[in-house]
């Protein structure tokens, strides 16, 4: 039998195209049209085409060019821009043109962790009125859809960057696009915003490996990096594995100029303790390093009071690593939110208040914006005389209660370690603290419990934020 194979003249024209269909000039998906790119920095444009080849961008007057290299991949750098609030085109040349439209310059900041992070306007309190007011189109957002990965991914699966406006905001981040709305207000330039979040997820799979071969306490991981991330389930990479999220929906990213990071995260570490502040250096140390960036701003929130179950201590002591991290690692900051949660919900509705709250944070620290309160009360020393225990804070100007009443959630135990509910009173920059029973205090606690919503704040009502003065072990 005799076979005949006949080509039709479309396959024919298709098969010769194709050469050519993948010599094309490709962007990074993270390149697109309304993108904001990052003021006062280098900016990276970067994508693939065929080795060998020249490509141009050009952009606000600038006109840069490179060479693809062996891998198909090329790259060019953006000189430092001033912001700008009125979008302009782009270009990309090679065998190909590659045009985009409503591009403008001003602050980048990636936005991750988990559920908190990824709440959404829409699951956030007063969804119809906020959706309705988000009319500003220099606030934009790409959202990160990749999958774990066993190893690091090159592209961002995504939608695209979006204008806000009452279409596309109900899916934004809510304490991004809060925290962007601040940041209009003060600086009057565009915010990106890069939305790398996944619900329930731990910190490790965010971490890149350099992040855990920086932290000694980590040595147990970082000596099985070649183990990570495990794949199961015919297959699949498992998202809790050290890596998965920084090989997927990190790496992508890289090397987008950005100037700095918010993280919203810690309720599924929950239990870890002081282990905790030890994996969120490895997380800042590993994202500054992969970025090129030793001094990247790095700003946090800390969990809200919710129950959890035991006995309590255990959010206080994740609490507890959050504000050592904070006090230790350079260039970072903590919200607090003792007083804008809820004991019943792992996801309080008030992320209007937590964007706000890290904004103020990157005004002071990192634009320098003069006269800002950024911080509640943070405890500076506590001395005990006699029956009495004395709090010296710092950020305390105008030291009050939000409600009027006595400073609550105070503890106070002698030498047989037993905490008793103690009595405060503010007396001028300082609490003094005394329980009955406890004639001789040796440790004093403040809104260490899971449940605990304290009333103490500073004058700019930001919540005093919990401690305690004791090491004793969980209960």
């Amino acid at each position: 039998m005799k076979l005949s194979l006949r080509i039709s003249p479309v396959v024919l024209t298709l098969s010769l195209l194709a050469p050519l269909a993948q010599a094309d000039v490709s962007l990074s998906p993270i390149i697109g049209s309304h993108m904001v790119l990052q003021r006062d920095m280098a900016c990276p444009i970067w994508g693939w085409a065929e080795a060998g080849e020249e490509v141009s961008v050009e952009f606000a007057g600038q006109k840069v060019k490179g060479k693809t290299g062996a891998d198909g991949k090329w790259m060019v750098k953006l000189a430092p821009m001033k912001a700008t609030t009125e979008g302009a085109n782009m270009t990309i040349t090679g065998k190909n043109t590659i045009a985009l439209e409503d591009v403008v310059v001003g602050e980048v900041w990636l936005c991750s962790g988990q559920s908190n992070m990824e709440w959404t306007v829409s699951a956030s309190g007063n969804p119809q009125q906020e959706i309705a007011a988000s009319t500003d189109g220099m606030i934009r957002h790409l959202k990160v859809n990749n999958p774990g990965s066993g190893t690091p991914m090159d592209k961002v699966q995504s939608g695209g960057w979006q204008n806000a406006s009452p279409q596309t905001a109900g899916n934004f981040t809510a304490v991004g696009l809060y925290f962007a709305r601040e940041l209009r207000k003060e600086l009057g330039v565009p915010v990106g915003l890069l939305g790398a979040n996944w619900g329930g997820t731990r910190i490790e799979p965010w971490t890149p490996p350099v992040g855990f071969q920086e932290v000694p306490a980590l040595k147990n991981i970082a000596d099985k990096l070649d183990e990570f991330p495990k794949g199961k389930n015919g297959g699949r990479v498992d998202i809790q594995s050290p890596l998965a999220l920084y090989n997927g929906r990190i790496a992508p990213l890289v090397p987008y100029a950005i100037r700095g990071a918010l993280w919203y995260q810690g309720e599924s570490n929950n239990g870890e303790g002081m282990l905790y502040a030890e994996k969120m250096k490895a997380l800042i140390v590993g994202w500054r390093k992969v970025w090129q960036m030793p001094n990247m701003p790095f700003y946090f929130v800390e969990l809200a009071p919710h129950n959890s179950g035991g006995s309590g201590d255990a959010l206080a002591m994740i609490w507890e690593a959050q504000a050592a991290a904070a006090m230790n690692i350079p260039h970072t900051g903590m919200s607090g939110t003792t007083d804008i949660g809820n004991v019943k919900d792992i996801h309080p509705k008030n992320k209007q208040e937590v964007g706000r709250r890290l904004a103020l944070i990157a005004l002071a620290k990192t634009y320098a914006k003069p006269g800002i309160v950024f911080s509640g009360p943070v405890k500076k020393d506590v001395k005990f005389n006699g029956a009495k225990a004395v709090v010296t804070y710092d950020h305390a100007a105008g030291l009050k209660t939000r409600d009027g009443q006595p400073p609550t959630h105070f503890m106070l135990a002698g030498e047989d370690k037993n905490f008793f509910a103690a009595k405060a009173e503010i007396v001028g920059s300082t609490v003094v603290v005394t329980a009955e029973g406890v004639t001789k205090p040796v440790a004093l606690r403040f809104g260490f419990n899971q449940m605990a919503e304290p009333n103490l704040s500073n004058g700019a009502g930001l919540p005093a934020r919990p401690f305690r003065t004791d090491d004793y072990p969980a209960r």
